[in-house]
């Protein structure tokens, strides 16, 4: 029989054995848990990676925007821009009336010759909440002889969506939203944007109403000529982060003004010269953008001098 001393090593040995035996599974267990840990935190990462860069490429989605506005590039959808108007019933041409008139006028040879230089077309930019019901009021006065004025390159026409009535929709953001669907049409379908910013303020939405919902936008532009590519642009809302950011970067300064800051709309800008007279008559207006334009034409024109006439010798 194994002596006392014998069975207390065997013992020992046994429990040593054990001991090595719930130390590596130990081991083991951390070593699995630490495992699954790294690719919880590593999982985490690469969901958390992909929203913000989901958001981000969102947040920086930009639209086809030269300061924040967008250039009319054809005058469609209003009336037949090409109609003659005059002032009695809207307005007549802006920048080619000095050379018209000039032009027009029968000169001896002998008397100070017309002016020959050529303006740049007048300049007019307006900025535009698609929830202000004075907004509307302008673009109903004024749409047919801007568009007339754009189709004979006498005006250069640019519309600054922005969103100053967000709130005033219910929590739907229409502003915001209209914002960012006149962006898609601009960027999209550009032929189509003075069609859909003229369509989007005269089917304006009361305010404090929830105005339309992202599908009756992308409907509304379709239903003004764009193409159902605007469609996944507006019902996503691509543009509602440059909507919110250009609202408030024209709030603290607009371009290209002597620190001019936007407090309401429409604000419309001529020649950089800001529009203070009455929104809803053309023929006020008119009078500014031509009185304007006819400044900027003659300070653009060098002064003429008069031509020495050679006195004729009769044949003998």
């Amino acid at each position: 029989m194994p002596s006392e001393r014998a069975r207390r090593e065997a013992v020992r040995e046994k429990a040593q054995q054990v001991k090595a035996r719930q130390t590596r599974a130990r081991i083991a267990r951390r070593s699995i848990v630490g495992i699954l840990g790294v690719a919880v935190v590593a999982a985490g990462a690469v969901g958390v990676t992909w929203a913000v860069s989901s958001d981000g490429s969102r947040s920086q989605a930009l639209p086809e925007a030269a300061n924040d506005g967008f250039v009319v590039t054809a005058a469609t959808g209003v009336a037949d821009p090409m109609v003659d108007q005059s002032v009695e019933g809207n307005a007549a041409t802006p920048a080619a009336t000095p050379a018209a008139e000039a032009a027009a006028t029968e000169t001896p040879a002998a008397a100070t010759p017309a002016p020959t230089g050529t303006a740049a077309p007048v300049d007019i930019r307006v900025y535009v909440d698609y929830l202000s019901a004075e907004a509307k009021e302008f673009q109903s006065a004024n749409a047919d002889q801007l568009s007339k004025w754009v189709a004979e390159d006498a005006a250069s026409l640019t519309y600054y969506p922005v969103a100053m009535l967000t709130s005033k929709s219910n929590g739907t953001k229409y502003s915001l939203r209209a914002a960012s669907a006149a962006a898609c049409v601009a960027t999209h379908d550009p032929d189509d944007f003075f069609s859909f910013n003229h369509e989007l303020l005269m089917k304006q939405p009361a305010v404090d109403s929830d105005g339309y919902n992202d599908e009756e936008l992308a409907d509304l532009a379709q239903g003004a000529g764009a193409s159902p590519d605007v469609r996944s642009c507006i019902e996503d809302e691509t543009f509602t982060s440059w909507a919110k950011a250009a609202t408030d970067r024209a709030i603290k300064g607009l371009p290209d003004t002597d620190g001019e800051t936007l407090s309401g709309t429409p604000t419309v800008f001529v020649n950089g010269t800001k529009y203070v007279g009455a929104l809803s008559d053309p023929k006020e207006f008119a009078q500014f953008v031509l009185t304007l334009d006819s400044n900027a034409y003659y300070t653009s024109t060098p002064t003429p001098t008069a031509t020495a006439v050679p006195s004729s010798t009769p044949a003998p």
